[in-house]
């Protein structure tokens, strides 16, 4: 499971934010879809033709892990958002409506993380416990318990800033600032606080480890 885990260490002990983000592809493919519906609507104004752009463009990359033989699963899932988010959008002739499915997304991640935060199986833990080879020994040490309670607490803060900030674009309909928003406060956005987490959760031995002048 740690293996599979793509919040890993480098050789310094740092998390690799590349990795956890999925990639460069793994970005591309979260970022382009959006980026071109935000482009092409912002040039023509025309729903259809936005739309039809962002789709094509999830699928080009479903094509290309087809091709090449590599994992479907997040491929997939970016074009069954990007569908579904234009199905949306087009059946309301809304286009501020091709950003709803990520309103609802946003939301189950925040409930998902408190509710873990409550019963004591706070997610940064099992992702983190994973990365650090800690399993999920960290459980039964409440300086660890809280630590990663605190780190989840920063993911959730993240994602409900990602709901005061855009909700209130979509609600006044203002679509070129949503979609710059949502690209802004995306993949940069979740990668900071992802960083933030990972400092705030370190073990001690990782803190005294750094501030060893001989690691200097």
């Amino acid at each position: 499971m740690a293996a599979k885990n793509p919040l890993v260490r480098k050789e310094n002990g740092h998390i690799d934010l590349l990795a956890a983000a999925g990639g460069v592809r793994g970005i591309a493919e979260s970022i382009l879809p959006g980026l071109v519906f935000l482009v092409a609507f912002t040039l023509t104004r025309n729903l259809s033709i936005a739309l039809v752009g962002s789709v094509v463009m999830a699928a080009v990359f479903l094509i290309l892990r087809l091709i090449q033989r590599t994992p479907l699963t997040q491929a997939l899932a970016g074009i069954a958002g990007v569908a579904l988010s234009a199905f949306l959008a087009m059946q309301t002739g809304k286009a501020e409506n091709f950003y709803l499915i990520g309103f609802l997304t946003n939301a189950a991640y925040i409930l998902a993380m408190v509710v873990s935060i409550a019963v004591r199986w706070p997610v940064l833990g099992l992702l983190f416990g994973y990365a650090r080879n800690e399993g999920v020994r960290w459980r039964v040490q409440p300086e660890r318990m809280r630590a990663y309670r605190v780190a989840t607490w920063i993911l959730v803060g993240v994602m409900a800033a990602r709901l005061l900030v855009q909700l209130p674009l979509y609600l006044s309909e203002q679509v070129d600032a949503l979609g710059a928003m949502r690209l802004i406060m995306g993949v940069p956005l979740y990668a900071f606080g992802l960083w933030i987490a990972w400092l705030v959760s370190r073990p001690v031995q990782d803190l005294q480890r750094a501030e060893d002048p001989q690691n200097l």
